[in-house]
């Protein structure tokens, strides 16, 4: 989203170790069906001791009845941040209904057919969890009890609504640097174990170089999808922090490294993580898809945030779809007058890319610059035409390899606003 990682053969026997319990667990387990309850599954440790919680075991892996809705021909989603919830009056059950049905309801008169919706920005949960301590963004305080379960209502007004939900999961980042006057709970993973994490510019985050934390990401994707009737599950596009230097990670890589550059080693942390979260999802739940919403910038995607997207895309087992945030307009020029990032350009070098017959391609869209724009340095009266989005939309429509797209964020387009109002009618005219 717009700016608002031991020795190396014991790293290896982890990561495959890990990955085979988890397959095992998937094969074995058995859940009664699919719940939107949230209520966890009996207690059978799989993957030993939970780490975000002291003395605690994990539910088993068990396979989820629920039959997910598959992905559509066209995808046609809307996100739904954690800032939609940070700005929603939604401490009360009812009061969470009522949002949501109305949120739901909106989305599908426009022609969505599939609502992202943020349940854990950071190192807390926007439902029952084994790992998480509770969202502060229901209750205003990290890990009390709303004495509900957001999820399952998100799950249930979402279906009800004929939508297909997919929980969005920010995997690194422990806490936002707009949030760091909020107290972690004490069953915060990053409160259990500090040594864990890493601040950079005031924002808290998870070490991709720790096994350890590979397990933390890989155990709370699997619950939401054994426990939770949703989807899908997709990841934020937050891994490597950018700007970090050699001193992030220094003392696992004089470990671990193993003769590979820095660079190298720290994209294969994210890509095994990657892969283990595709296994365990499918584990539990073997209908519900997995997808990542990386940076449009896919230079920045390696060489920044060291996310292997081209790996990912061209190799089966990594994930179902990519959604490369395309948040340029077409007349988009930099500082130096380079038009590379312009949406049309964004497009044509996206749907070139390598990409194995199982991955499928969908484009982020950035409501939140209508009006506003996009930082071009040239004309940005596009973004004032009413019908931006629209035009984007049928853009994608005809250049081959896209099969959808998503629109950033909810709030920018339902804002009473003149120029939303007219994004709006612009999109629901070419929309179903």
């Amino acid at each position: 989203m717009p700016n608002m990682q031991k020795i190396k053969t014991t790293r290896l026997r982890f990561g495959g170790i890990l990955a085979a319990l988890v397959l095992l667990a998937g094969l074995v387990g058995c859940n009664g069906g699919g719940t939107t309850s949230g209520q966890s599954l009996p207690v059978q440790s799989v993957a030993g001791t939970n780490p975000g919680s002291k003395g605690t075991t994990l539910p088993p892996t068990a396979i989820n009845s629920y039959t997910a809705l598959p992905l559509p021909d066209e995808m046609r989603a809307m996100w739904v941040s954690f800032l939609e919830w940070d700005s929603a009056e939604i401490a009360t059950e009812p009061a969470l209904h009522s949002y949501a049905a109305t949120l739901f309801s909106n989305c599908k008169q426009l022609g969505i057919n599939t609502v992202i919706v943020a349940v854990r920005g950071f190192a807390d949960a926007f439902y029952q969890s084994e790992v998480y301590p509770w969202s502060h963004l229901i209750t205003g305080t990290q890990g009390q009890p709303p004495g509900f379960d957001p999820l399952a209502i998100l799950v249930e007004e979402a279906h009800s609504h004929s939508l297909r939900i997919e929980a969005m999961v920010n995997p690194y980042r422990a806490r936002h640097g707009m949030y760091k006057d909020v107290p972690l709970a004490e069953n915060n993973p990053a409160s259990l174990h500090p040594q864990w994490t890493r601040e950079v510019n005031g924002t808290l985050w998870f070490n991709p170089a720790l096994p350890e934390v590979t397990q933390l990401i890989v155990q709370g994707v699997r619950e939401i999808a054994a426990n939770y009737n949703v989807d899908g599950i997709q990841f934020d596009d937050y891994f490597y922090p950018g700007g970090i230097d050699e001193s992030f990670d220094a003392e696992e890589y004089a470990a671990a490294g193993g003769g590979k550059s820095l660079a190298d080693w720290r994209r294969e942390n994210i890509s095994g993580m990657v892969r283990q979260a595709y296994t365990a999802i499918k584990a539990a739940n073997p209908t519900a898809s997995f997808g990542i919403s990386p940076a449009g910038n896919n230079q920045n995607n390696r060489d920044a945030s060291y996310a292997d997207v081209n790996l990912w895309m061209s190799t089966p087992g990594y994930v179902d779809y990519i959604m490369p945030q395309l948040y340029w307009g077409f007349n988009y020029q930099s500082t130096a007058g380079s038009t590379a990032a312009a949406f049309a350009n964004k497009c044509t070098e996206w749907a070139g890319l390598p990409r194995t017959e199982s991955v499928r391609l969908y484009a982020g869209l950035a409501a939140y610059a209508v009006q506003e724009g996009d930082g071009s340095a040239g004309d940005q009266s596009e973004w004032a035409s009413g019908h931006i989005l629209a035009d984007m939309v049928a853009h994608l429509r005809s250049t081959d390899g896209f099969s959808g797209f998503a629109l950033f964020r909810y709030a920018y387009l339902y804002n009473g606003s003149e120029a939303a109002g007219k994004e709006l009618a612009a999109l629901q005219a070419v929309l179903p």
